[in-house]
């Protein structure tokens, strides 16, 4: 038996076609979940899709396009995920990657999209499983965020901004939900390694530096004590904790997962 308890419990993940997505993915069918993701590249999605069934013959699993900026393709979803799999207990909300910005150089068209990419990842979602969430036992919702909500970088002020009021977010739904049984957290990453990164290293300066010495440079430029990027796996186990049972007792809260780069209180 699973240590998560998620045997026969339906999962929901957007932006599960890669990185922490992916991760939460293959931890919740490993746990015995039922589990529909989403995602908005179709090509990705298949071939995603494809290596899951191979590693989980047996798996119940639901893989669909849908842009969580736009309502009726998250309703659609949660639509196709209720009839192949159930109603969901677990929603895990990612999506959305950093944008670099200063206050000079955001412009108001910058602005609005990225205060309605952070909120509306979250709030089209949550709105379109809500119902089904209420119906289950010890449902729970889990965003992930970013350290930027308590910790912000002035090269990144929109984001940052951003992730602050989805921080806010979180526990007012903790505390509007928790009469209905539905838990609300979230997860604060530092710096975990993705496509993005990936992207910058590739455009980076030091020819010389594999991805290995590049990170570990990074990381020391970056003070992160533990001296390393984190994993997908590593964000997605503490998503899959605040999912499962396990924090039968936590809403409200924020785990950080940050290598002990967080300064904040």
């Amino acid at each position: 038996m699973s240590l998560y308890q998620l045997q026969g419990r339906t999962a929901i993940v957007t932006g599960g076609s890669s990185g922490i997505g992916l991760a939460c993915v293959e931890l919740l069918l490993e746990a015995g979940a039922a589990v529909a993701f989403c995602g908005r590249d179709g090509e990705r999605l298949r071939s995603v899709e494809a290596g899951l069934r191979q590693r989980f013959p047996q798996a119940q699993l639901l893989a669909q396009v849908c842009d969580v900026l736009d309502a009726e393709s998250v309703r659609a979803f949660a639509h196709a995920s209720q009839a192949a799999l159930g109603a969901a207990s677990v929603l895990i909300n990612n999506a959305g990657q950093g944008r670099v910005s200063t206050f000079a150089d955001t412009s108001d068209a910058a602005w609005s999209e990225e205060l309605n990419l952070k909120f509306f990842s979250v709030i089209h979602p949550v709105r379109a499983f809500k119902a089904q969430l209420e119906s289950q036992a010890e449902a729970a919702i889990v965003c992930v965020n970013s350290l930027l909500a308590c910790q912000p970088e002035p090269h990144m002020v929109a984001t940052s901004a951003a992730r602050a009021g989805v921080m806010n977010l979180v526990r007012s739904m903790a505390t509007e939900f928790a009469p209905q049984g539905i838990r609300v957290n979230g997860i604060l990453i530092g710096l975990v390694e993705s496509g993005q990164w990936r992207r910058r290293f590739e455009a980076r300066e030091e020819r010389d530096l594999d991805w290995a010495q590049w990170t570990a440079h990074l990381a020391q430029q970056k003070h992160i004590p533990l001296g390393r990027l984190g994993l997908p796996l590593e964000a997605a186990r503490a998503i899959l904790f605040l999912a499962s049972p396990l924090s039968a007792y936590t809403t409200g809260s924020h785990i950080d997962v940050s290598g002990g780069l967080s300064r904040h209180a």
